[in-house]
């Protein structure tokens, strides 16, 4: 039996973790698992603890076990998580477990998704390539191709595995990711996706509030958007997807921004939109060096 199919042992901390209830998958009871599932349970449950931010924990957790591929490809994501601006040894490591041990799952996803990060796209696809029917790559390799611009091949990918995974929670939320990106009536289809997750109680979670934020903002909600990421605030006011999201949102509003810019630098002083904005102030003031005013008399 498929361990993530409706009956398989890992389908419910398996779809815990893809609706972004990290929590919930970390104190998973995961006792009664048969010795076959209890490694990718215990790799999910690595997995949740990185998404929250406890990267020192997960390191010593896999501390002396990296003969095993799985907890190998977890330290070198904890280690690139950790540091990403110093990230040279966790890339490295990520190569040589690729090269040595490329047909592992795990590797294929923690090691893609260090290499995705660090800029390498191509040799992360190139691992991803070799998977064998895993919705997980696919949804990483979806993410690589938005991330490239290329909704094309994001879209094909996730239309090939809509034909063999049917109404999976990942197809769903692949199409839904494409959705945002393609535009036009396919904002409307993303947001039933984001809102049936967000306001089931027993499904809803910040990713799933934020993505449903933005999906109201393209469909021009601002209101509902703006509720939507409050509720993500609820329950996490850390978290520094809420806090980019709502400072998109308050700028759109014409409202001030400097205070949740001041708390997105205190969680994560290197998040892309604060680079973003650095980036772009730096150019506008390169620009308007470049002239002087003058003063008619």
């Amino acid at each position: 039996m498929d361990p993530y199919s409706a009956e398989g042992e890992l389908v419910n901390i398996h779809n815990a973790f893809h609706a972004g209830q990290y929590d919930k998958v970390v104190s998973f009871d995961t006792s009664a698992f048969s010795s076959l599932n209890k490694l990718p349970a215990q790799i999910l449950k690595l997995r949740a603890k990185l998404a929250l931010g406890q990267f020192s924990e997960v390191l010593s957790e896999v501390k002396g076990q990296e003969s095993i591929p799985d907890l190998a490809a977890v330290k070198a994501l904890a280690q690139y998580s950790q540091e990403p601006w110093d990230s040279d040894e966790a890339v490295q490591a990520a190569q040589a477990l690729a090269q040595k041990q490329g047909d592992n799952l795990t590797v294929q996803l923690l090691c893609g998704t260090v290499l995705a990060n660090a800029g390498l796209n191509e040799e992360a696809l190139a691992l991803l390539a070799k998977h064998q029917g895993s919705l997980d790559a696919v949804a990483l390799i979806v993410q690589i191709h938005l991330q490239q611009n290329r909704s094309d091949l994001a879209a094909k990918e996730a239309q090939r595995a809509r034909k063999w995974a049917q109404d999976s929670l990942l197809v769903n939320l692949a199409e839904s990711w494409v959705g945002l990106r393609e535009g036009g009536e396919k904002y409307q289809q993303s947001f039933y996706v984001f809102e049936e997750l967000a306001q089931a109680p027993a499904t809803q979670a910040v990713h799933s509030l934020v993505g449903q934020a933005v999906a109201e903002l393209h469909l021009g909600r601002l209101p509902e958007a703006e509720a939507a990421l409050k509720q993500a605030i609820a329950l996490n006011p850390k978290s520094p997807d809420v806090l980019a999201n709502m400072i998109a949102l308050t700028t759109i509003l014409g409202q001030d921004t400097e205070e949740l810019k001041s708390k997105l630098t205190e969680v994560q002083p290197k998040h892309q939109l604060l680079a973003d904005l650095a980036a772009k102030s730096e150019a506008f003031e390169a620009a308007r060096a470049k002239y002087s005013p003058k003063f008619e008399p």
